[in-house]
């Protein structure tokens, strides 16, 4: 397969990180690390093999925003590892009470955690925690900053399914503005060798967008025919203070996949959403439904590159 010839000569390198805190910071070898290792956990899943890569070791999932697929699919890595799990959510903490941020994340320390996943509505958020406690964090997203697992899982898929990343045109369609996800996919596609375009409504791409190496533009039918790959971003209507666009009708209009559109690009292409995806908004149920999506291979491949990061940070000595 061409994924094995591609994986096969990659340098393994030693892992020193304590944190994954975002892609803009890993180097290209640190992110085919990760793949690699998470293809290993992969193949381990298809026979449901046991692990005890994190025996012993306490893993907090410290979500302050709402998540199903990321919180789910961290606790599941961690059980899968072996390691123990708590699952901390601000709604009845003592956050309610005043108790700030650093000082709930420093008590839950104090009950001798290995590794916290953290989400919080703050970018930069996971930064601040790491500068104050001594565990390892995760960053599993940060307001509009970052979300690493994601763009991992991402890149992951299409690898997986295209066999490389490198000479790919990969689109990422939709609200880049208030969008994590496009800004950890820009900083790792690019590292692996990727050309990247950012597509959608000029209120929701911010022209400094650019400044990362990608290529910007307004019209998704003028990218279409020159895509491997197309990653629909989610509206985010929580995010927003003020309408960035005449109508939700309008916005599909002109940028949702749909099955006219999937005729107009590659036979091939890819189409891929980080979830949970507006049905009839950023794409039409039967092309989410259909043969070119690979939306909930995307949710099980989050598995295997969670695992493999708690394994890169906490785990035992060894192979995955």
């Amino acid at each position: 397969m061409a994924l094995e010839a591609a994986t096969r000569d990659v340098p393994r390198v030693p892992w020193t990180r304590r944190h994954l805190l975002g892609l803009e910071e890993l180097t290209r070898d640190e992110l085919l690390a990760i793949l690699d290792t998470a293809e290993r956990f992969a193949d381990a899943e298809r026979r449901r093999k046991k692990r005890a890569n994190l025996a012993g070791k306490v893993v907090v999932n410290l979500f302050f925003e709402p998540s199903t697929r990321t919180r789910t699919s961290f606790g599941l890595a961690a059980r899968r590892l072996g390691a123990d799990v708590l699952d901390f959510s601000s709604a009845g903490s003592s956050t309610s009470k005043g108790e700030t941020f650093i000082d709930t994340a420093k008590n839950i320390e104090a009950m001798a955690v290995d590794l916290m996943v953290v989400r919080h509505a703050s970018s930069g958020a996971p930064y601040l925690l790491a500068q104050h406690i001594q565990c390892g964090i995760i960053n599993a997203g940060d307001g509009a900053h970052e979300h690493p697992t994601q763009g991992l899982l991402d890149m992951f898929t299409i690898r997986q399914k295209k066999g490389r990343l490198e000479g790919l045109t990969v689109a990422l369609v939709g609200d880049i503005l208030h969008s994590r996800v496009a800004r950890s996919n820009i900083h790792g596609l690019l590292k692996l060798g990727a050309k990247v375009i950012v597509c959608g409504p000029p209120t929701l791409v911010p022209p400094a967008i650019t400044e990362l190496g990608v290529e910007m533009s307004y019209s998704l039918e003028q990218i279409l025919p020159r895509c491997d790959v197309i990653n629909m971003l989610r509206i985010q209507f929580e995010r927003q203070r003020s309408g960035l666009f005449p109508s939700v009708a309008e916005y599909a209009r002109l940028f949702a996949m749909d099955g006219a559109r999937l005729r107009k690009a590659k036979p091939d292409l890819l189409l891929l959403a980080p979830g949970p995806i507006n049905r009839g908004v950023e794409i039409t149920p039967e092309v989410a439904d259909g043969p070119h999506s690979a939306i909930l291979q995307q949710v099980a491949n989050g598995l295997a590159v969670r695992m493999a990061v708690l394994h890169l940070l906490c785990g035992q000595p060894g192979e995955a």
